[in-house]
């Protein structure tokens, strides 16, 4: 069985649960109005995405992705204090991390359960060592998430286990949740979506962050083209990439910047990243500067 928590729980807490058992539900995180929005934003897009089209992406499941670009909404549950604290509190051990992908995964009837994984498999099933974290995942409930309808499958624990084992849906349980609650998982948890088996579509907001060392799953440089990118804020684009992912990682140029080389494309100012220190993250925090 999954724990949940409260709403007013802090990062700590989420973080603590997250290493003990892999995965954990934060309920009624975010309001009915705020799903509403995001069902208004995302509608057209995900009408008009295909199928997966494989047994793992799902035959009758879609994934609509490019959040940041197509949902205002979404850019806020990207950022949401919450789920940043806790991420930052997950993932303190590197010095800088960054949004990894944004979807919607719409589950419609019919859909078989998903292949159990673990989602660092993604690294090109990259064997990081036992209890070395290296993404913090989110799964909001766009619609009630029940053992009927395809809610997402967790192996409670398995984060602790050993790499590239094979898992059943009955070694799971599932992770029922209400609408505007969000399950929190790590990339070393075993899970997958359920299969649904009702007469509606499951839809989560799959949201999750990396370390800044990695490369993300979904490239944010094109899924946010550059016209949009510069008209959000600072915050939110050192999230999705635009810092240093350690001292000398993902400058341009002659040692500029992301973000600077985004305000100023031509880096007129030359700026030098190594003045900037390692990136992080959070504009309030103290560069992390290695020598």
């Amino acid at each position: 069985m999954l724990r949940h928590l409260s709403a007013g729980c802090n990062g700590a807490q989420i973080a603590e649960a997250l290493r003990a058992d892999g995965a954990v539900i934060i309920d009624d995180v975010a309001d009915s109005a705020t799903m509403d929005a995001v069902d208004r934003e995302l509608a057209p897009f995900i009408e008009a995405t295909p199928y997966s089209g494989d047994a793992f992406g799902g035959f009758r499941t879609k994934r609509t992705g490019s959040l940041i670009s197509r949902s205002p909404t979404c850019r806020d549950l990207v950022m949401h204090p919450l789920i940043r604290e806790a991420t930052n509190s997950f993932l303190e051990h590197a010095t800088n991390h960054q949004l990894h992908l944004t979807q919607v995964i719409s589950i419609e009837p019919g859909q078989e359960g998903q292949p159990v994984h673990r989602d660092q498999w993604a690294f090109d099933f990259f064997p990081f060592p036992k209890g070395y974290d290296v993404q913090l995942n989110t799964i909001w409930a766009l619609t009630e998430f029940t053992e009927e309808n395809g809610a997402t499958r967790v192996v409670p624990g398995s984060n602790q286990a050993e790499d590239k084992l094979r898992f059943e849906h009955g070694d799971t349980v599932a992770a029922e949740m209400t609408r505007g609650s969000v399950l929190v998982y790590s990339g070393s948890v075993y899970h997958g979506g359920g299969a649904n088996n009702s007469d509606a579509v499951r839809r989560g907001i799959n949201i999750t962050y990396n370390l800044g060392f990695l490369r993300q799953e979904e490239n944010q440089y094109l899924a946010t083209p550059p016209e949009i990118a510069r008209d959000l804020d600072d915050d939110l684009l050192q999230l999705m990439g635009y810092s240093m992912g350690a001292y000398a990682l993902g400058y341009v140029g002659d040692l500029v910047n992301p973000l600077t080389h985004l305000r100023s494309p031509d880096g007129v100012d030359g700026t030098d990243v190594r003045s900037l220190g390692g990136g992080t993250t959070e504009p309030s925090a103290k560069p992390r500067v290695t020598n």
